[in-house]
């Protein structure tokens, strides 16, 4: 055969792959990968469980089912005062990682270009390159990551097809506040820019803050795809089920691809999740519940030699280690694991040119003997 040309020919192993598998190996303690180790609610469970009984096991319908579709825009419309329609405006999806791809599969050409704020997750721009699109980066810096909307206005150019945001973000567990957002609309404003607003934490922002959704804001609505993961939300990384929304012209574009993508997500949990989402406080109670394991963590590290500012969402928390050791965050990590037994993200690998803020990335989505467990060694460092 023809040597293969691939059209991805500088994507390796990813970072979460190369951490997991190491603590692993290493038999570390692995707050790396962003997933819960604590248990699903069981009132969950028991209506997928009761669905599959009552034969959902076929296809379900190509954007999902209308039960599912209508409670999903009812909430949406009343935290947001938007008006998303739940037969145009919305597609369940297998993940929001599938809902991303499948945005920028539908709507990014070859020599568009793509404006990504870095650090910024790491399925963006493969995407990206697979279409045949440029990523154009705006760097942001710790500690705080704000974001420079002139040096963004100044990336924009005719070529200009899509700009993602994130918020609550990931890795840094910053957030973008309603002047950010007002800045973004302006920005946009008599462009035909297409805004990706990945908002899969929006349910998980602490201190009393408030998560500004494109949906809230008209002049973004309009252009926006948003979206949004059931998995972050009730704890179920491995269902892969999410969805997007957008106006209906743009929403259109989206299924076509989706039908030949996945078609359609896992039918028993969509008739699960209707039924779960008719009571508000099973979101609703998601800051609390993990604020509280934030500030168990932080407690537990405060006099630590590792500083922090405490994340405002996500779950994650930064973690500087610049008054222990000078090393690249990607060694470090690994030293970590192998050396001290646990596992974290560098975050050097999600900005524009490995830039190194000597900061690792670690998930307190665990419970508190783990979190114990982790400041134990941490402390010791």
């Amino acid at each position: 055969m023809t040597p293969l040309i691939s059209k991805l020919p500088n994507v390796e192993t990813n970072i979460f792959t190369i951490m997991s598998g190491l603590a692993v190996q290493e038999n570390a303690l692995n707050l790396s990968q962003g997933f819960p180790n604590f248990e699903v609610s069981p009132r969950l469970m028991d209506l997928v469980n009761k669905a599959m009984r009552k034969g959902y096991n076929q296809y379900a319908p190509m954007a999902g089912i209308p039960e599912l579709r209508h409670i999903i825009t009812q909430k949406t419309n009343t935290l947001y005062q938007s008006n998303y329609h739940p037969d145009t405006d919305i597609t369940v999806t297998s993940g929001a990682t599938q809902a991303i791809f499948t945005i920028i599969a539908a709507f990014v050409h070859p020599g568009d270009e793509v404006i990504v704020l870095k650090p910024a997750y790491d399925s963006y721009e493969p995407a990206i390159e697979l279409y045949g699109g440029t990523t154009i980066p705006v760097q942001l810096s710790a500690p705080d990551f704000k974001v420079d909307w002139e040096e963004v206005r100044s990336k924009i150019s005719s070529k200009t097809r899509m700009l993602i945001i994130n918020t609550p973000h990931n890795p840094s567990g910053t957030i973008l506040s309603e002047s950010d957002m007002l800045t973004l609309q302006d920005l946009l404003k008599d462009t035909d820019i297409i805004l990706l607003s990945d908002e899969v934490y929006e349910h998980i922002i602490f201190d009393g803050q408030t998560h500004q959704s494109a949906a809230k804001f008209s002049g973004l609505r309009e252009r926006a795809f948003i979206t949004a993961s059931f998995g972050k939300t009730f704890h179920t990384t491995g269902w892969k089920m999410g969805y997007c929304l957008a106006p209906k012209a743009l929403m259109d574009e989206f299924k076509k691809v989706h039908q030949f993508n996945v078609f359609c997500s896992n039918h028993p949990i969509q008739q699960a999740l209707a039924i779960y989402l008719k009571h508000p406080e099973h979101y609703e109670a998601l800051p609390d519940f993990y604020q509280q394991k934030r500030d168990f963590f932080l407690s537990l590290i405060k006099d630590s030699r590792f500083t922090f500012t405490p994340a405002a969402g996500t779950y994650f928390q930064l973690l500087n280690y610049s008054a222990i050791t000078d090393e690249y965050d990607v060694d470090f990590a690994k030293r970590l694991t192998r050396e001290h037994k646990i596992a974290s993200i560098p975050v050097s690998v999600f900005n524009h040119k490995q830039q190194d803020d000597k900061v690792l990335r670690f998930c307190f989505a665990k419970t508190e003997e783990t979190l114990e467990q982790a400041a134990e060694i941490l402390n010791k460092i």
